[in-house]
């Protein structure tokens, strides 16, 4: 089983915390973030992973080198000009197989258990299973309108007027045929302004054909109040 973890922001509103530890490696009740990644997904049966990395890459790399976990694969994707959520998966296409895989937002905190989720895949075998919660401030996120079935009808990014608070939680399960819905696009070409967005450039042709799985907690640690909110609630 597969995964791609992405940590490769540059945590901005955390400064100046991020000035020196990049945003993976801050910890959370002692344990940096990209460790409690780690073992929650070798606990679900992934056997190999792919974290891109940007900001303080050095340090990421010495973490992996020093604590990744038995079990677990560990392929290191640099990116000299942020790719976007979509542009990692994109160029790195040839990562993964004909077997669904995670897609986890590694700045996020949540008490998922990926076993399940993937489960869950597995019996509906969506093109997409996206975990959401509820977010507090929906305005700011990626928002679904799910029917009664589960199956998700509406999908805007970040819209002005908000027709619910369910949001995208930056976990999910997808299929390999996820890639057909991704934008014709050169990544040799690819610049900083020109960025491929999960929520913005492929989610949303996903309507119809993306399950609903509901997260109970999680926190994405962006800002300082939530980093500290982490830190108080969640392990």
């Amino acid at each position: 089983m597969k995964a791609v973890l992405l940590i490769a922001g540059l945590g901005t509103r955390l400064r100046p915390l991020t000035n020196s530890t990049p945003k993976c490696l801050l910890p959370i009740n002692g344990q940096p973030l990209l460790a409690i990644w780690f073992d929650k997904l070798v606990r679900a049966g992934v056997t190999e992973v792919l974290i891109n990395t940007h900001w303080l890459a050095e340090q990421v790399i010495d973490f992996v080198e020093k604590f990744t976990p038995a079990g677990l694969k560990v392929t290191l994707f640099h990116e000299p000009i942020l790719l976007g959520s979509a542009g990692t998966l994109a160029a790195n296409r040839h990562f993964f197989d004909d077997d669904p895989f995670f897609i986890i937002y590694g700045d996020n905190v949540s008490d998922v258990d990926l076993a399940d989720l993937y489960a869950a895949h597995q019996h509906y075998q969506p093109v997409l299973t996206l975990g959401t919660f509820e977010a507090e401030f929906p305005e700011r996120c990626g928002i679904a309108d799910i029917d009664s079935d589960g199956v998700i009808q509406g999908f805007i990014e970040k819209p002005k007027k908000p027709l619910s608070n369910r949001a995208a939680a930056g976990i999910y399960v997808a299929d390999p045929k996820i890639f057909d819905y991704f934008p014709q696009h050169s990544i040799a070409e690819q610049t900083s302004s020109s960025a491929l967005d999960l929520g913005f450039d492929v989610i949303p042709k996903l309507v119809g054909q993306m399950r609903n799985y509901s997260i109970d907690r999680l926190i994405d640690i962006g800002t300082p109040d939530n980093y500290r909110k982490a830190n108080e609630s969640l392990t």
